[in-house]
């Protein structure tokens, strides 16, 4: 099966859950003897390569600063060359992870008559699809133009019907087994690695910052590794932070193994991929009780969940996942839960959902 993979941006321009989706994605395709392509844009020229087995089409992205001043949805510029990249070759099903490409691929759809799939990333509540002009009519397109509009978690589809009276299909974004796995040992220390962006908002690093000093009262030599922003200096500075380059897939999953716990006390997730990766490596997790992460750490035994955007409430959830990670049994739970989440459970459902569709 051929299939065109439509992500706007893609490594080493980006390295977000999202990219870590469509690579995970094209690795079980190509795994399965599929012929993924991946059409993404860049700040360049245009670019032909194969990388680690996946062809690449990366487009010159055209300027599209104005529209991001006026508070216009990201990437609504290279939509044209999207479309004119799918028709330059033959495809069975085109699948995007952004509203604009699924625009494209609504359009290449209905000149040859194969589905297009978007997988939406977010969570399509009303202050989200309000947030940057032209969202929400991009989205309401997508879902007209294409054969399925698929979200990450059950979360994200009850949205889907309260917002837009769309009922989604889920499937979960998949982990990589083989590329998360334990590390041989921990890390000497006690350490909670976070791999969130820590300039968005909506994550609330600053707030594992001040709940890390609270863990250092009962365990003093505690320390919290963050990915490195470009600009570290910019955030807040505490006692026991380390910045690390977490954008490397093998580094960020050696951070996990070695790590005692995971964190994510982010808001509005709609599924926590970064989770699932560090369940992966055998590592408890720690997450906020909104969106889809409740359906991550569904149980005790391998994670904590806090319900208040406060220190002393992340703190607590910390020191028990602290003390979890101390369980002999814990790996081996950890690793049971991302199981669950597998590539290859991703892949065989988007592959069923392909060929339902007619691909």
């Amino acid at each position: 099966m051929r299939v065109a993979l439509l992500s706007p941006c893609f490594w080493p321009e980006v390295r977000r859950g999202g990219e870590r989706f469509t690579r995970e994605l094209a690795d079980g395709l190509i795994g399965r003897g599929h012929s993924p392509r991946l059409i993404t844009s860049h700040p360049g020229r245009l670019s032909i390569a194969t990388e680690d087995g996946l062809p690449i089409v990366r487009l010159p992205r055209p300027p599209q600063g104005r529209l991001l001043r006026r508070g216009y949805e990201p990437y609504l510029t290279h939509v044209p060359l999207s479309y004119a990249a799918l028709r330059a070759a033959r495809y069975d099903v085109a699948h995007a992870v952004h509203p604009p490409d699924a625009v494209a691929a609504a359009r290449w759809s209905r000149r040859t008559g194969r589905p297009a799939i978007l997988s939406y990333l977010g969570i399509p509540d009303r202050p989200g699809l309000r947030e940057k002009r032209k969202r929400l009519e991009t989205t309401l397109r997508a879902l007209d133009g294409c054969a399925a509009v698929v979200a990450l978690s059950a979360f994200a589809a009850d949205e889907f019907r309260r917002t837009l009276g769309y009922d989604a299909p889920v499937i979960h974004p998949g982990v990589d087994l083989q590329a998360f796995t334990p590390a041989p040992r921990r890390a000497s220390t006690p350490t909670i690695v976070c791999p969130a962006d820590p300039t968005e908002a909506r994550k609330h690093v600053p707030l594992l910052i001040d709940a890390l000093a609270l863990v250092r009262q009962e365990v003093p030599d505690a320390e919290l590794v963050l990915s490195r922003p470009p600009n570290p200096r910019s955030l807040k500075q505490a006692a026991g932070v380390r910045w690390a380059d977490l954008d490397d897939r093998a580094t960020l999953a050696r951070a996990y193994g070695e790590a005692w716990v995971a964190a994510l006390p982010s808001q509005a997730e709609a599924f926590g991929l970064v989770l699932v990766e560090a369940l992966a490596c055998g590592t408890p997790v720690v997450g906020y009780a909104d969106g889809a992460i409740p359906e991550v750490i569904a149980s005790r035994s391998y994670g904590r969940l806090f319900d208040t955007l406060q220190p002393a409430a992340l703190a607590d959830a910390l020191l028990d996942a602290l003390t979890l990670a101390g369980h002999p049994e814990t790996v081996a739970r950890c690793r049971d839960r991302a199981a669950e989440f597998s590539t290859d459970r991703t892949t065989e459902a988007y592959l069923a959902l392909y060929r339902d569709l007619g691909a």
